[in-house]
């Protein structure tokens, strides 16, 4: 096998079954169908898998276009192994309910924090104030 460098090295994966993780937190499944210089990706039967616990959900999304400079990770889902999980598959929107309950534990959990932090007389600059400098 010879080297190629860059995303010329993704061409044996044409066609097979991909995990795509994306910077903005978000798992999607697909079969690689193209890809060019840039590391833009078109994936085909694609899912975006969201899991909270041990649990998880797929949103059927079809033929998905990713800009390169979102691509945190691309791997190759071994078929063989992809039915052995731990996790349970549920429904869309029992997996969109567990998510909404942890998003809002975790806002909660901070804004407590947020509190205590203030209680003892420290603070905490908000992200949207940094923004300003």
């Amino acid at each position: 096998m010879n080297y190629m460098p860059g995303t010329a090295s993704l061409i044996e994966d044409i066609d097979k079954k991909h995990l795509v993780l994306l910077r903005d937190g978000r798992t999607l499944i697909g079969f690689l169908r193209s890809i060019d210089q840039f590391a833009n990706l078109v994936l085909h039967q694609t899912v975006e898998r969201i899991h909270v616990g041990k649990k998880y959900g797929d949103i059927p999304r079809g033929i998905f276009i990713v800009r390169g400079e979102n691509v945190v990770l691309l791997g190759e889902i071994d078929l063989e192994k992809e039915s052995e999980t731990v996790l349970q598959q549920v429904s869309i929107e029992e997996i969109l309910e567990e998510q909404r309950s942890q998003q809002q534990a975790k806002q909660e959990a901070e804004k407590a924090k947020t509190q205590a932090l203030k209680d003892r007389g420290l603070s905490i600059p908000r992200v949207d104030m940094l923004d300003e400098y």
